[in-house]
């Protein structure tokens, strides 16, 4: 989480309200808190999105913003970039790319689907024929850390005006900071139809998200008294999580922690970089603020050459698994593969980090790709292991169900 666990302004906060002892989740009811928040969301998003929606998860605010984008539009379809990740709810499955996620649960929603990641050509072919409501993307993807060429975005904003698609910048995992900007479409200067936000949102403590809009595309559902509870939500006015989406806010604008990422994440990808002229088996360090991916290439020493290949004709997916368990089982440093199938660690450090905490990762990093560099040696035996559980999980899946 952004500003790490367990900060006491987010914790103050929870107590103070839990003290006031204020009415909560009345259905019927804008509570104070909602108001706050939806206002401070508002301003931070203005002027033009005025309208604020708020729920419990990401995947619940991209699901609304389908919603509005359609009702608002009247059209049937909407288009994400291949790559995406949105969610796992049935709607935002449907415009998320990944066959691993959506394996065994088709048939999607109708009239989702995706454009060639950074292919503008592809993106006007199909919102030629003026039926697509929206256009998702994320502005840094949180599979794989990618992003596309900068004329990309504004052009494809364009795109979406001329043919009257709107278009909805998916900052869950990217808002407050995270990209070293309040919010990741900020580096490109675009002006989204709607916005959805969530994780960095919830401090770390409440699940809190919300889908900040323009008002005539929040009216296109809430536009008569008899559709005012046309989309709604049971806990998202959750007195708990407003509040601790007012103290993020608060955190993340006093402890100037959007100005830390992108310091920060300068200082670590150049230290990074340091290590990739270090060890071949770096490919590429890539990242915005302190969302940061590491992808890795076949290494040059013949030994390691063959040991690489003999993972990767199992899973490409098991390699950056030798590189993040040293790390946390030895290290005690949490980081993730980025993706299915794919040879990329990715980072996402709390906005509060330091020099003192970019130092002891990157000394971690570098030894764990120095072991790496020993075969045969004891990762490499740990990649051998993983190698057998795939293949044993592989002939357990490969098994009918007894009905």
């Amino acid at each position: 989480f952004n500003i790490g666990r367990n900060h006491p302004t987010i914790q103050k906060a929870i107590q103070d309200v839990l003290e006031l002892d204020l009415p909560n989740m009345v259905q019927m009811d804008c509570s104070v808190l909602s108001g706050l928040l939806a206002e401070a969301l508002v301003k931070k998003l203005g002027p033009s999105r005025d309208a604020c929606f708020l729920c419990n998860s990401g995947t619940e605010a991209v699901e609304g913003a389908l919603k509005f984008a359609r009702a608002s539009t009247k059209r049937p379809k909407i288009l994400a970039q291949e790559g995406s990740y949105h969610g796992l709810s049935y709607g935002a499955l449907s415009i998320t790319h990944s066959g691993n996620f959506r394996e065994d649960f088709g048939p999607f929603l109708p009239g989702a689907d995706f454009v060639k990641f950074g292919d503008l050509e592809d993106l006007e072919k199909k919102l030629r024929a003026k039926d697509v409501a929206a256009f998702i993307f994320e502005p840094v993807q949180g599979k794989g850390v990618k992003y596309p060429s900068d004329d990309y975005f504004p052009a494809a904003q364009e795109l979406c005006r001329k043919y009257g698609t709107l278009f909805i910048a998916d900052e869950v995992q990217t808002a407050m900071g995270r990209t070293g900007k309040w919010f990741g479409f900020q580096h490109w200067n675009l002006d989204p139809d709607i916005v959805t936000m969530a994780k960095a949102l919830s401090g770390g403590y409440v699940p809190c998200a919300a889908i900040v809009m323009r008002r005539p595309i929040y009216q296109g559902i809430f536009s008569r008294l008899d559709r005012c509870v046309a989309h709604s939500t049971t806990f998202g006015r959750n007195n708990l999580a407003m509040a601790c989406g007012l103290a993020s806010l608060h955190v993340t604008e006093n402890e100037h922690l959007v100005e830390n990422a992108a310091l920060r994440g300068e200082q670590l990808m150049s230290r990074l970089r340091d290590l990739q002229e270090k060890h071949d088996v770096i490919s590429e360090v890539r990242g915005k603020g302190l969302m940061i991916a590491i992808e890795f290439k076949e290494p040059r020493s013949l030994k390691l050459k063959l040991a690489w290949k003999a993972i990767h004709a199992m899973d490409k997916g098991l390699f950056p698994q030798m590189i993040v368990t040293p790390l946390l089982q030895k290290h005690r440093i949490l980081t993730q593969v980025a993706a299915h199938n794919s040879d990329i660690v990715k980072i996402l450090p709390p906005l509060i980090i330091g020099e003192k905490e970019i130092d002891r990762f990157v000394t971690a990093f570098d030894d764990v790709l120095s072991d790496l560099g020993k075969f045969p040696g004891p990762l490499w035996d740990f990649g051998q292991n993983l190698v057998k559980a795939a293949l044993s999980q592989k002939k357990i899946s490969s098994e009918p169900v007894a009905a």
